[in-house]
């Protein structure tokens, strides 16, 4: 179990799954070196913002920009918001995993 309280067999298939960002498609970093920026730094993502839903389904890797960028804000509210839209992030471009959670309005 890490320190969000993801277990360890399901953090193992998320990191498979989530190579590159689920919502910039960026490659991450795992470790960043001293002095780095830590915009591609890998981060966990709560897709919608509950720490509480742990599953495959509302957790995922994204850069640390795309987080921070994220925020507390809903998932269909920032899909759509100006920093998606620089950065040509839209349904047609995020990961299966958030367009399921786009699908159901989250």
């Amino acid at each position: 179990m890490n320190k969000w309280n993801i277990p360890e067999e399901m953090e193992k298939e998320i990191i498979k799954r989530d190579k590159s960002c689920v919502y910039c498609g960026t490659q991450m970093i795992e470790k960043v070196p001293q002095g780095e920026s830590r915009k591609n730094a890998a981060t966990w993502e709560h897709i919608i913002n509950d720490e509480t839903i742990i599953t495959k389904d509302n957790i995922a890797r994204c850069c640390a920009a795309c987080n921070s960028s994220k925020g507390t804000k809903k998932l269909s509210e920032w899909i759509n918001s100006k920093y998606c839209n620089e950065k040509g992030i839209n349904y047609n471009t995020v990961a299966d995993v958030i367009k399921k959670a786009l699908d159901k309005n989250l």
